[in-house]
């Protein structure tokens, strides 16, 4: 590319950082790309990495080595993700998201891109010092989740299915229990989908019994996989069994009162993780 001005240079380095997240980019690549000296580009790191920590938009970590160079971790603090969760607290308690039989109309939410980046940034932040292979999610509703985790993450995204399709070649396929029917279902993933021994972040949009994560994590065993931690959107409260035990969750679903048309919400578990995190940071 051209040879830029420092203020260029700067707009279309952090862009580079932000498109490149968990990417460790070396010092030589920068200076052949911007054509400037090494020093120049330490310097505009640093102004970088001041305007990422000040905005909570993440941190620029330095690595030293050979093959060192900087990376992007993307974070959101925990102000931000305060104010992300009563904005999203006064949404789903919104009386017309109630439908027959009790359930709760999302597909707004999940359609909306920009909402599902903040979540995903949420749940990034969270697993920003734990080292993750893929992301794994069951069709349908949990796929726009699982992709705004995976990129910032920048992991692939294996996706869980309950048909064969053939177009994703050989499928390995497990029976698992519904938590809330406790029907026998089945649930199939690609071979090709997930490396062995991964390290697996599950997500899902919604979480009663927990029955479907419970079967994801058993499909993780078939290919000796790990899993890192569990996801959800919204969990419900007031399950007399759950099936999985480690989880956090953006908010808790206490109460839908179909009769008063009342919805109650209240934050997950994550906020209290990041404080955990901050705090420990801070140290």
């Amino acid at each position: 590319m051209k040879k830029l001005k420092r203020s260029g240079r700067l707009v279309d380095m952090t862009y580079y950082l932000l498109q490149h997240p968990h990417e460790v980019i070396s010092l030589t690549h920068f200076s052949e790309r911007y054509q400037s000296a090494k020093s120049s580009i330490s310097e505009d790191l640093v102004i970088i990495k001041e305007i990422f920590e000040d905005e909570g938009y993440g941190t620029l970590l330095t690595i030293s080595g050979a093959s060192g160079g900087v990376k992007f971790i993307p974070r959101i603090d925990y102000a931000q993700a305060e104010v992300f969760m009563r904005e999203l607290i006064d949404q789903l308690a919104v009386p017309e998201r109630i439908l027959p039989g009790g359930y709760l109309y999302m597909m707004d939410l999940l359609g909306s891109p920009r909402f599902i980046q903040q979540v995903g940034q949420v749940f990034a932040s969270v697993l920003a010092n734990k080292r993750i292979d893929a992301v794994m999610t069951v069709a349908t509703k949990g796929i726009p989740l699982a992709y705004a985790v995976a990129q910032y993450l920048d992991v692939p995204v294996s996706i869980v299915r309950r048909d064969h399709l053939v177009t994703e070649g050989s499928m390995v396929s497990i029976n698992y229990v519904s938590g809330s029917s406790k029907r026998i279902q089945t649930m199939t993933l690609a071979r090709r989908s997930l490396a062995p021994n991964s390290r697996v972040f599950i997500v899902d949009d919604f979480m009663k019994a927990g029955g479907t994560i419970r079967g994801m994590m058993d499909l993780l065993d078939e290919f000796q996989a790990e899993l890192v931690g569990i996801g959800v959107l919204v969990e419900s409260v007031g399950v007399e069994e759950r099936l999985v035990d480690e989880y956090m969750s953006i908010t808790r679903l206490s109460e839908v009162n179909v009769k008063e048309r009342k919805i109650t919400v209240e934050p997950g578990n994550v906020l209290d993780l990041l404080k955990t995190i901050t705090l420990e940071e801070e140290k």
